[in-house]
């Protein structure tokens, strides 16, 4: 689900994910938790260097260089400010990962709201497919750390298809 409220010139942007329960299924599969577990990493490896001053492009890049080091794959980094999609810093673009003029230069500040929109595709054994993992959460950097305003995902809403007769002990597995 991608989700987004603009209000006074402020823009909220949510992308979560959920997994539909197969018949007596209670959870989602292992491959897809380690595949969101891959892009909660992307999103500490995005977050966790924000440094007052440092330009967007330069964030931006060393995200990409230490993501590839740890074996990240196909991965896109975008952070924009959420007053407006133009303000502040770019942090990469859905269309442009190779660095951003003239908002890729521009540096981070203190008190500043991002929506955190980083996605990467994690390979499935034994399927010969990538799942894709597109997270968007917003955020806000204090000068030191990078929080997110209502938490992050980090668990699959789960969606039961059959009601709760068809999970737990009704199933034998």
């Amino acid at each position: 689900m991608d989700f987004g409220i603009t209000c006074l010139r402020l823009n909220t942007d949510t992308q979560q994910h959920a997994y539909v329960l197969r018949d007596c299924e209670q959870d989602a599969p292992q491959y897809l938790k380690a595949a969101l577990a891959t892009a909660n990493r992307l999103q500490d490896i995005l977050t966790t260097p924000f440094q007052t001053g440092l330009s967007g492009n330069t964030v931006r890049l060393n995200t990409r260089q230490r993501a590839a080091a740890e074996g990240s794959r196909h991965r896109s980094i975008r952070t924009r400010s959420a007053f407006g999609h133009g303000a502040g810093p770019a942090i990469g673009m859905w269309d442009n990962q190779t660095g951003t003029l003239p908002n890729g230069e521009t540096p981070l500040i203190p008190d500043s709201a991002f929506s955190i929109e980083p996605n990467v595709s994690s390979r499935i054994d034994g399927w010969d497919k990538e799942v894709k993992i597109m997270l968007e959460e917003d955020a806000y950097f204090d000068g030191t750390q990078v929080r997110y305003m209502a938490g992050r995902q980090t668990r699959f809403h789960l969606i039961n298809q059959w009601g709760n007769d068809r999970i737990g002990s009704a199933c034998t597995q």
